[in-house]
């Protein structure tokens, strides 16, 4: 993977080491086991999918903003929602959240396909100018919680941060006995939680608290109930 960095980024040899302690003291301590995402964290340089002026904070255990009052998430929180995917070598995967392209572009390294949907357009500029030269990454622009259902469908649908709800046309993408996961908002509680769509239907199940970071657009409908 070769990708540009420009004149006042972090030089290589700073963002190894910082890599390096991140999937140490962030990830490998926080339950991310699958070691096709290690690799692929130990090696993707995140700074390259945020603005210049955050790529100094890159691998700090916080959530980085990038435009339009948005931001991506917590390293750890990325590699848990990965490892809970239980991602397969010949997955196409639809990604809701695209950001700059981070997580599109660790997915990429281990799945077959990935459509990234990012309904701002700046930071869809920047994740499309990122991800240049990855033939299985598409961005597509668009609202979030419309997905992209002419790709479809998913073997897996990752939300890429905390929701009210995930709406049934997003479900409705994902083959049957395809996995999800994504944040929860419930009551003020942040909470990561995956599951399965089933010819019975569709549930989600906490696997831990976490701070996430939240995206627009998922406000629960009127008279819905967890």
């Amino acid at each position: 993977m070769n990708i540009s960095l420009g004149n006042n980024d972090l030089d290589q040899a700073a963002s190894e080491t910082m890599r390096h302690a991140m999937v140490a003291s962030q990830l490998r301590t926080n339950a991310v086991s699958d070691q096709r995402i290690l690799v692929a964290m130990n090696t993707v340089p995140r700074e390259a999918f945020v603005p210049a002026d955050v790529r100094g904070l890159a691998y700090r255990d916080t959530a980085l903003p990038v435009a339009g009052g948005r931001a991506i998430n917590l390293p750890m929180v990325t590699g848990r929602l990965l490892t809970e995917a239980y991602l397969e070598r010949g997955d196409r995967v639809l990604l809701i959240g695209a950001a700059g392209g981070y997580t599109a572009a660790i997915l990429a390294q281990i799945v077959a396909d990935v459509v990234a949907v990012e309904e701002d357009a700046a930071l869809a500029a920047l994740a499309r100018e990122a991800l240049a030269g990855m033939a299985n990454v598409r961005v597509v622009e668009g609202p979030l919680a419309e997905g992209a259902a002419d790709g479809g469908p998913y073997d897996v649908l990752i939300v890429d941060g905390a929701v009210q709800h995930v709406p049934d046309r997003l479900v409705g993408q994902v083959e049957t006995g395809g996995r999800v996961v994504t944040g929860l908002v419930e009551h003020g509680v942040i909470r990561l939680a995956s599951g399965r769509r089933t010819d019975g239907g569709f549930g989600l199940a906490p696997f831990m608290d976490s701070d996430c970071v939240v995206l627009p657009g998922f406000a629960a409908p009127q008279g819905f109930r967890f």
